[in-house]
């Protein structure tokens, strides 16, 4: 079974840890529990609209694009999910995307849209 909650602490904690920073300095920012934010990285627990609100506030992070990124993670899963229904894949299953060169943008507001045609997904 897919967890959104999963899926949604794995952004937030990868999101926290591209930006060098720790749970004490994010839940501070966010006046979050530090327990209860590690909770929510780990999946445990379901984090509010408003709770997800302060912590993307306190990573400088757009909602949409938490958002987006778990989504993509979302449909990811799925893909290997139905895949592993009709003939074994191992996992992880990642789509090949074309490499990218992008300068003069800071890394923290690069954002990747899948395209919008049909992706073909090949076991890493």
């Amino acid at each position: 079974m897919i967890l959104l909650r999963r899926l949604l602490g794995d952004v937030l904690r990868r999101q926290r840890q591209r930006q060098g920073r720790t749970l004490r300095e994010v839940s501070s920012s966010a006046r979050v529990s530090l327990g209860y934010l590690s909770e929510v990285e780990r999946g445990q627990k379901e984090a509010s609209s408003e709770l997800l609100s302060a912590i993307c506030d306190a990573l400088d992070v757009r909602m949409s694009e938490l958002m987006r990124e778990v989504s993509d993670e979302l449909a990811l899963a799925e893909l290997a999910r139905s895949a592993a229904a009709t003939e074994p894949v191992p996992t992880p299953v990642r789509p090949m995307l074309n490499s990218v060169s992008v300068t003069g943008v800071p890394p923290e507001r690069v954002t990747i849209k899948a395209p919008t045609e049909a992706v073909d997904v090949v076991a890493a």
